[in-house]
């Protein structure tokens, strides 16, 4: 499992692990060859693991003291495997790390960006990026590390069915010598053990706003009207229908919906990670699009009186713009979702993006929470039906009636 996931008691390297760099170094083409397609490079991955860490204490210090962590590692597709999400959980004589990566391929580029969270922190690191090449994935930044800049490498290697291998390492002299200082080799648990090896949830106030996403966890039918352009005078709106599947992450201090929706001349799949900022008391939201492959800037806000407004500046059509997200009837069955951009610094707004959706009602017996390898956004890429599965018991839908049960 990835080096990114650090334990927040040496709060002086997070920084560093938390890959919180400027520059990307990324590996070029093969001189000759085309570029390969690789969106599916990490299959390997998906499952349940036991992962044993080694990390250096004092990485670039001439330090010889190794600490070690023992947990578990969860990675579940998403985009059929053009994405994954991946939950770790370790303990060692150092403390508790508790983290997730995001991890999401672009197909221009044919390269994979890893996007790291610590859930004490509740913020997406700035990626690595890289590829596979030959069985062996390499993944490169640049970043601030003790005041100097560092090249960091992270390489995934001997991978074989039941196990494979991670080693993270720092180069202070542009690559000429790297020293390793994260070193992970996780072996495959049987099917079936995600759930046995599921924790006790993490001891957090119940009322600081890190459950205020609870209402989205489920499957829903999603009705999306857009504007067709943006501060651009358009009174035309374009209509979507589609579904999407929302799961928690961290005992809903995160959580991960992918989003699919059609109109009659263009298609959106998307996924949107919620991580709570448990200092802040705030959240951070991340769209990416199938298309690209990449995050856009985080919208940072909060839940207040049953309204929840989220806010981040971003560039439309080569201006910066002010973007507005605003979720209001929470606590009914059809939450309701607007975007608005702002071209005079918030003085006025105007609405592109409203979501209307209905939650798809699960039998009694489920008791909303979605997980496993094949879970119901597994299952409506594979039959294009509302559907659901918990538990080894699963149902598919279609015009809100049971068609089919299933184990």
């Amino acid at each position: 499992m990835q080096g990114k996931f650090i334990s927040m008691n040496w709060t002086k390297q997070v920084p560093a692990y938390l890959l919180a760099c400027g520059l990307v170094a990324a590996l070029p083409p093969l001189p000759g060859s085309a570029l390969r397609d690789g969106q599916h490079d990490f299959d390997f991955e998906i499952g349940t693991w036991k992962t044993h860490i080694s990390r250096l204490e004092h990485p670039l210090a001439g330090s010889k003291t190794w600490v070690e962590y023992e947990g578990t590692s969860i990675v579940r597709k998403v985009w059929n495997g053009r994405a994954n999400i991946v939950e770790l959980e370790v303990d060692g004589p150092a403390g508790h790390i508790e983290g997730l990566s995001l991890r999401l391929y672009n197909p221009q580029s044919h390269q994979w960006s890893l996007n790291f969270a610590n859930s004490r922190v509740g913020s997406l690191s700035v990626p690595t990026v890289g590829e596979f090449r030959n069985g062996r994935g390499e993944f490169f930044d640049q970043e601030a590390f003790n005041g100097r800049i560092i090249l960091v490498r992270n390489v995934i290697s001997d991978i074989t069915p039941t196990s494979f291998h991670f080693e993270q390492a720092f180069s202070d002299d542009g690559g000429e010598t790297w020293e390793a200082n994260w070193i992970t080799t996780d072996t495959r648990m049987p099917d079936g053990a995600e759930e046995s090896e599921k924790r006790a949830p993490s001891n957090s106030p119940e009322q600081d706003g890190n459950h205020d996403f609870d209402f989205e966890i489920g499957t829903w039918n999603i009705h999306l009207a857009r504007l067709a352009d943006r501060l651009a005078g358009s009174t035309t709106w374009v209509k979507f229908d589609g579904t999407s599947v929302t799961h928690k992450v961290w005992n809903g201090r995160a959580n991960l919906e992918e989003f699919e929706t059609d109109s009659t001349q263009d298609h959106i799949e998307g996924l949107t990670l919620r991580l709570y900022d448990q200092q802040a008391h705030q959240w951070r939201i991340y769209w990416a699009n199938s298309k690209n492959g990449s995050l856009d800037p985080p919208m940072i806000g909060e839940f207040q009186n049953g309204r929840g407004e989220f806010y981040c500046q971003d560039m439309w059509k080569g201006r910066a713009v002010l973007v507005r997200f605003i979720w209001t009837e929470m606590n009914t069955k059809s939450p309701h979702f607007e975007q608005s951009y702002s071209a005079d610094g918030g003085k006025t707004w105007e609405i592109n993006w409203i979501t209307n959706q209905e939650r798809v009602q699960a039998p009694a017996a489920l008791n909303g929470n979605l997980g496993g390898p094949y879970d119901a956004a597994f299952l409506l890429r594979k039959w294009q039906v509302r559907s659901r599965f918990e538990n080894g018991v699963g149902a598919l839908y279609s015009d809100d009636s049971v068609v089919s049960w299933f184990v």
